[in-house]
């Protein structure tokens, strides 16, 4: 299966009629660091660009050796993201990761020793069990690790989850009883702005945080609508105008591909107007209105500018910091409005 699904991937990838040179790549989704480093290198060879300016692959830790290091980075890669979740150990457990604290220590000096030295760390706020001093001991090994960029997600249930479907069945399996109230996670959040802060890694995203220069040009990319292709199972892709999106499973892009067919699932025009807002006020930065925008959103700009979850200054909207923490009721307010 694994075979053949390389051999779809790459017929996608050398088939598809590249408008621009990417500058970019991302490889993500499942545990892509677990791809036979062979294969992982035809897969990038593939992709016209060598040497991109960022070529990101999504890892968790505990298998990163020195020669798989050594072999990514002369694939092109040069960005780890590292799944770290958390530092601290009885955290970790609960949510059945097998790595330490000191495990991910020990493979960020591998991937520095092998010249990558872009690295990105996820942290979950509001895991099961998780307390303010638990979070400042994993905002504490960002700090010992220097890490250059950290993403911050607030826990959310997901009900195709073993831990959302507990939650949501009121049971006490896998710490589900011990999770935070979401007072409290946000509390964690805005705790992890400030410290991240302290440490010169700044808030640019909702959920991103970074050096200056440590930026995550391929996700930039998503937020300020830049064209991008995506390859493989549910995969997605926009080129200003369509946003389409491949069929969901492997084995039915398997064959799809295998049988000449195309593997796109569906295709939509994009409204570049309600994606300005829904997509760009999730940076830091914020957006720039044109004079039809103001016109258009004029009544939920007022009232979230009235409730201080919104800041216009100009001809220059972005959300506050209260807004960042509520941002999914503005940003769902510009859709279809």
């Amino acid at each position: 299966m694994e075979r053949e699904y390389l051999a779809a991937l790459l017929d996608e990838i050398r088939a598809h009629e590249w408008g621009w040179v990417p500058e970019t790549v991302y490889l993500g989704g499942g545990t892509p660091s677990r791809v036979d480093a062979d294969n992982l290198a035809r897969i990038l060879a593939a992709v016209p660009g060598h040497p991109w300016c960022e070529a990101t692959i999504e890892a968790a830790p505990g298998g990163i050796t020195n020669e798989l290091a050594l072999r990514w980075a002369r694939s092109g890669i040069n960005r780890v993201s590292l799944g770290v979740q958390s530092f601290v150990q009885r955290e970790l457990t609960r949510t059945g990761r097998k790595h330490t604290a000191e495990v991910v220590e020990r493979e960020i000096r591998i991937l520095r020793e092998a010249g990558i030295s872009n690295i990105n760390v996820d942290l979950i706020a509001g895991l099961p069990g998780q307390t303010q001093s638990s979070w400042l001991e994993s905002l504490a090994w960002v700090a010992r690790l220097q890490a250059p960029h950290v993403s911050v997600y607030m826990l959310e249930i997901d009900e195709d989850s073993r831990l959302g479907s507990e939650v949501l069945l009121n049971g006490k399996r896998y710490g589900a009883p011990e999770i935070p109230s979401d007072e409290t996670i946000a509390g964690f959040y805005e705790t992890a702005v400030v410290e991240l802060a302290r440490m010169g890694i700044v808030r640019y995203e909702i959920s991103n945080f970074a050096r200056p220069g440590f930026e995550s040009l391929h996700n930039l990319k998503y937020w300020r609508r830049e064209p991008y292709a995506g390859f493989g199972a549910d995969a997605h892709s926009f080129d200003r105008a369509i946003r389409s999106q491949n069929v969901e499973t492997a084995s039915e892009y398997r064959d799809r591909i295998a049988t000449g067919m195309s593997a796109r699932a569906s295709s939509v025009a994009a409204n570049s107007v309600e994606e300005q807002f829904f997509v760009g006020l999730r940076l830091s930065e914020g957006i720039r209105l044109a004079s039809g925008d103001r016109s258009r959103f004029d009544q939920p700009i007022r009232r979230f500018v009235a409730e201080g979850l919104l800041i216009e200054e100009g001809d220059h909207l972005r959300l506050s910091d209260r807004g960042v923490l509520l941002s999914n009721e503005v940003l769902t307010e510009f859709i279809g409005s």
